[in-house]
């Protein structure tokens, strides 16, 4: 009896052991949008006109650091996408790109020379010099 009791409070030991692992796991492939990204997201798709619209944030080789950063605008989620709210916006990105993409944060900036969404990205260990391609 005493080892039935033992062997099912360790399995119900690597049960939530796992279970909090597959929860870091997913707050680790989180990404996140500043309020000023959410601002100027949501104010061009006001003047897209068109509903059901979300920010499509991806990742593809090429720039001069190895990969680059696309922004898109999408009405499709697809099945390997996952997506992210706030303030009524919503960003989807494609399961690979998230794996580059992991704790990174979606910033809008503006200043003397222009304004353009920029990633904040944990990931990168070199970018190029006007930030919109990175290596790994």
């Amino acid at each position: 009896m005493l080892r039935k009791i033992i062997w099912e409070s360790a399995q119900l030991r690597a049960i939530m052991w796992k279970q909090e692992r597959h929860q870091m796991e997913q707050m680790d492939q989180q990404i996140s949008l500043s309020d000023s990204a959410v601002k100027r997201v949501a104010w061009l798709l006001d003047q897209e006109d068109q509903s059901g619209l979300m920010l499509r944030v991806s990742v593809s080789g090429g720039g001069c650091s190895g990969f680059q950063y696309g922004f898109s605008f999408d009405d499709a989620v697809n099945p390997d996408d996952r997506t992210f709210q706030k303030g009524g916006v919503t960003a989807v990105i494609d399961e690979t790109s998230l794996e580059l993409l992991a704790g990174s944060e979606i910033d809008f900036v503006e200043d003397l020379i222009g304004s353009s969404f920029q990633i904040k990205n944990p990931n990168a260990v070199s970018s190029c010099g006007c930030g919109s391609s990175f290596a790994i």
